[in-house]
């Protein structure tokens, strides 16, 4: 599979001798404009863009048990320190899904062989739940490249942006999902729209998915539709794994804003997805709530109800008091790879707390591949870094997911897939 070529992406591979303290380079690190923020603290009085503002935290050890035993190695990780970490996050943040019964099954409805001139197959997919005589139909797109050996590794898209970003007739084009591309890189492409799963709406939980699953009154650790979108997810993963032309052990999870909290929840709860990619995923995703930066549980909670368990809401103004931050929901993701990008314009969504909560993550990383590393010191603007199954960037512009986006993502998965 050919590397691309991506000029803004560079990847740096001695992290100690660049950001080592008291090197000249040091400085050479992401900041946020200052003209920016003086006009969000202006517009926004009532959150924080100010680093120096940012109140004393304490972030909860990843590595010490409930117990107070102290996890070092990968096996003690995997037993009893990550079991514990999940359900802290079902049961205070995403929600857990019921264990409702229900069917499932695949139809493929339309396929074209000679998509995009003849470099692809497009397969558009039904996949059918059903649940006591109500069912629900996830629309799986996929774009599969015809001139490579199968079968191939696959990115999956959850698309919160609508129809007008991922056409499989491929009239409309976007960079949001630029499929054309990650089909000369060799790679399979798909996407389902989170509608499909549950409406992005507070419908007090009666519609989509929630309606067909939930039975009785719903407890305060009920899922909300972040973690409902994540599920929706893995019924796309098992279709992958009927596909003789998807290397289901090599599937990403893909997601921008909300989609991108929601691909880290994803591959935190389903350990198929080989790669996890949360693309400007801010409070509620990658962001460190502690910090207190642009948005907060607070506003999460009031300005979208319905994307997490009633149970979150206890901490709105309260962050010190969670059990978890979101250091701990990126650990989830070793000894798998997990990759990280924020925009600069992008203060509401606190790319450095993002970074922060990838750097504390590291430790789980290193108990199973010493080699994941970023470093300490948060890189500088549109430079790549990644070193093992941990990767980051963050890049000029506004709240959004670009080709050099994905070209960064692709770059990534050339590696960790090899």
């Amino acid at each position: 599979m050919k590397r691309g070529f991506f000029p803004v992406c560079a990847l740096v591979l001695s992290f100690s001798f660049l950001y080592s303290p008291g090197n000249s380079q040091v400085d050479d690190t992401w900041k946020a404009s200052p003209e920016a923020v003086a006009k969000l603290s202006r517009s926004q009085p009532d959150f924080n863009y100010y680093e120096e503002k940012i109140p004393a935290y304490t972030l909860p050890d990843l590595l010490v048990t409930s117990s107070g035993r102290k996890v070092t190695t990968a096996n003690e990780w995997m037993k009893v320190r990550r079991p514990e970490i999940l359900e802290l996050f079902r049961e205070n943040i995403f929600g857990r899904a019921p264990e409702t019964p229900y069917t499932k099954s695949f139809k493929i409805v339309n396929e074209d062989k000679n998509a995009m001139n003849g470099a692809a197959t497009l397969k558009q997919v039904d996949i059918t739940i059903e649940s006591e005589g109500k069912s629900l139909v996830i629309h799986l797109i996929m774009f599969v490249p015809n001139r490579v050996k199968k079968p191939v590794p696959a990115f999956l898209l959850i698309d919160n942006r609508g129809p007008e970003n991922t056409d499989p007739t491929r009239n409309l084009k976007s960079e949001f999902w630029p499929a054309e591309e990650v089909i000369a890189r060799g790679y399979a492409i798909s996407v389902f729209s989170n509608s499909d799963v549950d409406p992005d709406d507070f419908d007090d939980f009666r519609n989509g998915i929630h309606g067909l699953l939930d039975r009785g009154v719903r407890k305060p650790d009920a899922w909300g539709s972040l973690a409902a979108w994540a599920w929706g997810a893995s019924r796309c993963m098992d279709y992958f794994e009927t596909d003789k032309d998807i290397n289901n052990k090599k599937v990403a999870v893909v997601g921008h804003s909300r989609g991108g909290k929601t691909a880290l929840w994803a591959g935190a709860e389903d350990q198929r997805f080989s790669l996890v990619i949360g693309n400007e995923s801010g409070a509620g995703g990658a962001a460190l709530a502690r910090r207190r930066f642009g948005e907060t549980v607070a506003k999460l909670n009031s300005g979208f109800p319905h994307w997490f368990c009633a149970n979150y809401k206890k901490f709105a103004g309260n962050e010190d008091s969670m059990p978890v931050d979101m250091h701990m929901l990126l650990a989830l993701t070793a000894p798998r790879a997990l990759y990280i990008d924020c925009a600069s314009d992008d203060l509401w969504g606190d790319p450095r707390g993002c970074y922060l909560a990838l750097y504390n993550a590291l430790p789980v990383f290193q108990l199973f591949n010493k080699s994941s590393m970023v470093p300490r010191i948060m890189p500088p603007l549109n430079k790549q870094v990644f070193s093992g199954h941990t990767g980051f960037h963050i890049r000029d512009g506004v709240h959004n997911m670009l080709l050099q986006d994905w070209k960064c993502f692709m770059d990534f998965a050339d590696t960790v897939w090899k």
